[in-house]
């Protein structure tokens, strides 16, 4: 009877503390295959608030066919006015003995990006975020064209703790 009531308590902990509470926006898009260079992914966005402050993040999955240290990101924020942001992000997904970064126990790895933080959506409205993959090897003008190893391109917004 004491073990019953032990599992029951460990799954009810594991329940509440697995609870996001802070998450207002948070959605993935599956990569087929490979990510190529021309591929954007795209999240449309309606904020709840336009007077509270958000952080907001790029969320990654990858497994180990991610062959680079790094990784270079175009993240484009358009706003419902017209209005554009449009940032080159550099993110390090592995450690310099080739352990790549993330979470997960299992051969995916995930990784939540900052993107900015304290964000204001002053504009009412739908925004639209776009990424897309901006890898070069070394000494190469030309981009990566078909960047292998990531599974899932996610966005996330959430509340300002």
């Amino acid at each position: 009877m004491q073990s019953k009531v032990a599992v029951l308590s460990v799954l009810i902990a594991v329940m509440l503390f697995s609870c996001d509470t802070n998450s207002v926006f948070d959605e993935y898009k599956a990569v087929p295959n490979v990510w190529n260079k021309n591929e954007v992914v795209s999240f449309n966005v309606k904020v709840p608030d336009s007077t509270k402050p958000y952080n907001l993040f790029v969320n990654l999955r990858n497994t180990k066919e991610y062959k680079y240290s790094n990784l270079f990101l175009i993240v484009e924020m358009n706003f419902p006015k017209g209005k554009v942001i449009r940032d080159t992000l550099e993110y390090r997904m592995a450690k310099p003995n080739g352990e790549l970064l993330g979470t997960g126990l299992t051969s995916v790895k995930e990784n939540k990006l900052w993107y900015k933080e304290n964000v204001v959506f002053s504009e009412t409205g739908t925004y639209t975020v776009n990424i897309k993959q901006a890898m070069r090897n070394n000494g190469d003008i030309n981009g990566v064209t078909n960047l292998e190893g990531i599974t899932d391109v996610g966005f996330r917004i959430e509340d300002v703790k």
